[in-house]
């Protein structure tokens, strides 16, 4: 008996057929379609990866912020007529390194306080006229054990010091990392929504242009869910070799961008870049990060499709 064959339609496999009858599949790797889908899936997958690579870089800055303002307090000790600055400042340093869970604690120079105004009041200003307030910088050796109420006592006996503990600084500082880190994630979301939107758009164009084909599986007696995986499987490729270039493209961005911050950016400007994205250093663990969006874009690709194809053949039949 002859093997039963078909023509090269479908790129399937059948019990029956000749196992050299390889045919075109029906999303074609080098199709137009096919095509455009990779490409459709890269640029989702790079943005979703640039996105996440965002809020990793944010969430990393700000703990490292949160951490570097929780270990450091300061006494201000501003001007008071009659009193000797010098001998304040003295009293201060040894009140703070006298409390408990304070590591050290150093009184700023005068040209150390007056740096510190130019920002504001420029460069090249004489201020040796006037009475500037002076400050005490005290690192926590552990934030958790410093007995900062005993230390804010003790300087009531100094006029005109105050202990600024940064709480209002960190608050601010976290409130703006969690709105950053939120608005990401909700972009994050919006690009996965859009590129489930694509793909179904692409399964059902697919499946109506192919529909001869599918009447044809059906009449041979392919099930519903044969076809179904069929599907599943082609998308599965397309996702994700669309997500292995876009979350390659990611990790290069973040790379050039890091290397272009270094050298082309002016210095103040890439100081205030470092401070609020770190310098663009992912580390090992964003990089991972972005490595695993390539499976879940293919994974949600293939199941995307294949639930598309399944509703699509459960109206049809």
């Amino acid at each position: 008996m002859s093997e039963l064959r078909l023509p090269n339609l479908f790129g399937l496999k059948f019990p029956g057929l000749a196992p050299h009858d390889r045919g075109a599949p029906i999303v074609p790797e080098r199709s137009v379609s096919g095509r455009t889908l990779v490409l459709l899936i890269a640029i989702m997958t790079f943005l979703s990866g640039v996105t996440l690579g965002g809020v990793v870089l944010v969430q990393k800055s700000a703990i490292a912020w949160s951490s570097d303002v929780g270990r450091e307090v300061t006494i201000q000790l501003r001007p008071v007529e009659g009193e000797v600055m010098d001998s304040n400042l003295r009293t201060a340093v040894a009140l703070a390194e006298a409390t408990p869970g304070v590591s050290s604690a150093r009184a700023l120079t005068l040209e150390e306080s007056e740096k510190l105004l130019e920002p504001w009041l420029g460069k090249g200003l004489d201020l040796s006229a006037i009475d500037i307030p002076r400050l005490v910088v005290v690192v926590l050796g552990d934030p958790a054990e410093a007995d900062l109420p005993k230390l804010q006592k003790d300087l009531t006996a100094v006029k005109g010091a105050t202990l600024d503990t940064h709480a209002a600084w960190r608050q601010q500082l976290n409130v703006m990392a969690g709105t950053i880190v939120a608005s990401g994630l909700l972009v994050l979301a919006l690009i996965v929504t859009a590129t489930v939107l694509a793909i179904i758009f692409a399964t059902r164009g697919t499946m109506a242009s192919n529909r001869e084909i599918v009447d044809v599986l059906h009449f041979i007696g392919a099930s519903n869910n044969f076809i179904a995986g069929e599907f599943q499987g082609r998308f599965l490729t397309i996702g994700f070799r669309g997500g292995l270039i876009g979350g390659i493209g990611a990790i290069a961005f973040f790379i050039l961008v890091g290397l272009a911050a270094g050298s082309m950016v002016p210095q103040e400007a890439n100081q205030q870049l470092g401070i609020l994205f770190g310098r663009f250093a992912l580390g090992i663990d964003g990089m991972l990060g972005i490595l695993a969006v390539i499976p879940v874009i293919a994974a949600m690709t293939a199941i995307t499709s294949r639930l598309t194809v399944r509703r699509f053949l459960r109206k049809t039949s």
